[in-house]
């Protein structure tokens, strides 16, 4: 071979088995879009474009199985991590079609306004309206709040949201655990202002409410043991179906929204509708998914029985915690609701998000 000849290299001759991305021919083949899940409507939402399947599974498009798994064995995200069972997780659509996006201006907006809210009542000097026995109430009551929210969000949609088997239940979840911590944010930090502006507010009456005040023990006693669920529907229904109506609602919406403002508080129901506006979402997905699991079309009735096991145990330790609160229904001057009242509201309200789940009315609830 002379110098100037080069040597012929040889590659090998590609073979196409038709196992290559793209080979399959189906009716949308030429189409320059595509979805690999079915919509809720016609066309797919922004929600579901950058929900739907990011999280992968091998019962739909994983189909070499999960990837990783723990030191024990167990992979992704098992369905036995709940009691309940579901013929298609999938289905599950958040109605209030929470993403990133939304999270970031839901959240922004509602600081925002809470911002805006005291500053105009520092303008307007509105604390100086507040009487005495007022000004003990969110000192102490409104203040021990923030730590309900603070252990719910952290101790208990926190985990909740890794174990749940999608991704569509994970972000409703997780919104829900920000919804919870941002709240914690907001009492605090007005309790911050409240000491500043108040003369002789007493900032950390709250700890003191908490940790021995025996209004709050019941309370106290009915947070730690929903943090203590390891399954993580069974944790999010005892919060939101039942904990909710029967405590925090019977605190916030029956007393704090209706009494502040006859005492001279035109500020506070301003910060607790952040929450209101919080776990009116929240419930929201919430009834949508309990709803489902109850009517599935393979688990529903067993799914149903699970539930009202839950019910039985978990409404009398609600009921107790919620009328252990009553003797602060006497504390203001003025006193335009009574703890009966306030308590059949937060019955009724739960015997009617449980008609919504399409499950019955435990009679517990009426013992």
């Amino acid at each position: 071979m002379s110098p100037t000849e080069e040597k012929a290299r040889s590659f090998p001759k590609p073979e196409l088995t038709d196992a290559e991305a793209g080979a399959l021919t189906f009716p949308s083949s030429d189409s320059r879009t595509y979805n690999y899940f079915s919509p809720q409507k016609m066309k797919a939402t922004m929600y579901e474009d950058v929900t739907v399947d990011v999280q992968p599974d091998p019962t739909r498009h994983l189909t070499q199985g999960w990837v990783y798994s723990f030191a024990d064995g167990t992979a992704g995200y098992p369905p036995e991590w709940t009691t309940l069972k579901s013929s298609d997780w999938h289905l599950f659509r958040d109605p209030n079609q929470e993403w990133e996006k939304t999270i970031y201006n839901n959240n922004a907006n509602v600081v925002r306004q809470i911002g805006a809210n005291l500053e105009n009542a520092k303008n307007q000097e509105a604390f100086a309206h507040w009487n005495r026995a007022w000004t003990n109430v969110v000192a102490q009551h409104i203040g021990a709040w923030a730590h309900v929210e603070q252990g719910l969000g952290m101790h208990v949609f926190v985990p909740a949201q890794r174990d749940a088997p999608t991704n569509m239940i994970n972000n409703a979840i997780s919104v829900n655990s920000m919804h919870k911590l941002r709240f914690a944010q907001d009492l605090a930090l007005y309790n911050l202002e409240l000491s500043e502006q108040i003369d002789g507010f007493d900032g950390k009456a709250h700890l003191q409410a908490w940790r021995s005040d025996p209004v709050w023990q019941g309370v106290r006693e009915n947070v730690e043991m929903i943090t203590a669920i390891h399954d993580w529907a069974e944790a999010v229904f005892v919060a939101n179906v039942v904990f909710l109506p029967l405590v925090t609602e019977l605190f916030r919406s029956n007393f704090i929204m209706q009494v502040a403002a006859p005492n001279g508080d035109y500020v506070t129901p301003g910060i607790m509708g952040a929450g209101e506006n919080d776990d009116d979402r929240d419930l929201r997905y919430t009834t949508f998914l309990y709803e489902l699991l109850a009517t599935d079309v393979k688990h529903g009735d067993e799914n149903r029985g699970v539930m009202a096991g839950w019910l039985r145990k978990y409404v009398p330790l609600s009921l107790k915690a919620g009328r252990a609160l009553q003797p602060i229904w006497s504390q203001p001057d003025s006193k335009p609701v009574r703890f009966e009242e306030s308590l059949e509201k937060s019955k009724a309200r739960l015997a009617g998000i449980l008609t919504d789940i399409k499950l019955d009315v435990p009679k517990e609830l009426f013992a």
